[in-house]
């Protein structure tokens, strides 16, 4: 595990970009199995289904966990532990991604996944007061009609805490411009939106994302350095990136990118020079083994100092997805944490 600074725990925190179902961690996803009656998965084969080379196996992973998801109280299970988690990293906001694409894809009843999660975060939130809204996402290699179907799907809960509308699986597969009517009609409904692109995908899928979809926020971004006018126009329209540095380590989107596995070379420090909104995130902290305090670490280990992932952690903040009024309050309690840090 990597060495997290004091500071750094201490530190009040936002994050944005963070999957309930990749926050499953293999020990949860165990007993969840055991829960449901299959005991002949041993530790050693959860393990292994942990395992993965590249994006591919990554989303192979993806899917086995979602397959645990059987029943909405086995939602509510999982997203105990996740609440523990942010709650003992200092995480004060969370805006948690639903793959409610997969729910459908699975044929199991969406509204009654989503009351058992809102049931069990309220029952929670007294032991583990984190703020959390919610973003509903489609898979993109499903296609136009199922993307279709999650936004207005995704509509009938504006109101409940969901905040916003996403898409997510292999950009490659499907690019930003099939999906112009789904976002139309959710950005027309008063949602925000925010787009996985230029993660497995080059800056055509952010340009894509921007363009075509209304991109508030853009999922990764790690592709961006290619194009050296998608770095102005992001820069200068101040569009945060929700950087996930152990994520693109993992899934080989850094060495797709880059060349090389090291985070060393990872944009995010030139990013943050050359002054572009960045946030610092998990995507999806069960299956890459991380933290958001050892995101944190990361990024100082780059060379971000003390006061820059200070200002990034301010950035989550400015950059959430929740009401105004709401924001103006963390943003206090953020800087009441900052005051606290010194001494």
């Amino acid at each position: 595990m990597l060495e997290v600074p004091h500071w750094i725990a201490r530190l009040p925190k936002a994050e944005l970009h963070l999957h309930l179902e990749g926050s499953v961690a293999p020990e949860v996803a165990l007993e969840l199995v055991r829960r449901n009656g299959h005991h002949r998965e041993t530790w050693a084969c959860v393990q292994k289904r942990y395992a993965y080379r590249d994006f591919f196996g990554f989303l192979l992973a993806f899917k086995w966990v979602s397959e645990q998801l059987q029943k909405p109280a086995d939602y509510a299970f999982v997203l105990r532990p996740l609440l523990r988690q942010l709650h003992e990293q200092n995480v004060l906001y969370a805006e948690i991604t639903l793959a409610a694409g997969v729910v459908l894809w699975k044929r199991q009843d969406l509204d009654a996944v989503f009351v058992a999660l809102r049931e069990e975060y309220q029952k929670a939130r007294q032991e583990f007061p984190v703020e959390v809204r919610w973003i509903f996402d489609a898979v993109r290699n499903f296609g136009p009609r199922h993307v279709l179907d999650v936004a207005r799907r995704t509509i009938t809960w504006k109101g409940a805490d969901v905040v916003a509308f996403g898409i997510g699986g292999d950009e490659r597969a499907a690019p930003p411009e099939l999906f112009r009517e789904a976002f139309d009609l959710v950005r027309a409904a008063g949602l925000r939106v925010t787009v996985h692109a230029g993660e497995t995908a080059g800056p055509e899928s952010i340009w894509g994302a921007l363009r075509e979809l209304g991109a508030e926020r853009i999922g990764h971004g790690l592709a961006a350095f290619r194009d050296p006018k998608l770095l102005d126009y992001l820069t200068r329209e101040q569009i945060p990136l929700e950087v996930c540095l152990e994520s693109n380590r993992r899934t080989g989107a850094l060495r797709q990118h880059c060349g090389t596995d090291d985070l060393a070379i990872h944009p995010l420090r030139d990013y943050y020079r050359r002054k572009m909104r960045v946030t610092l995130n998990t995507d999806d902290p069960g299956l890459f083994a991380t933290s958001l305090n050892e995101e944190y670490a990361r990024a100082h280990q780059l060379g971000l100092s003390r006061e820059d992932l200070i200002s990034i952690a301010k950035t989550a903040f400015e950059s959430a997805f929740c009401l105004p009024a709401e924001r103006d309050v963390l943003l206090d309690r953020f800087q009441a944490g900052v005051a606290a840090l010194n001494t």
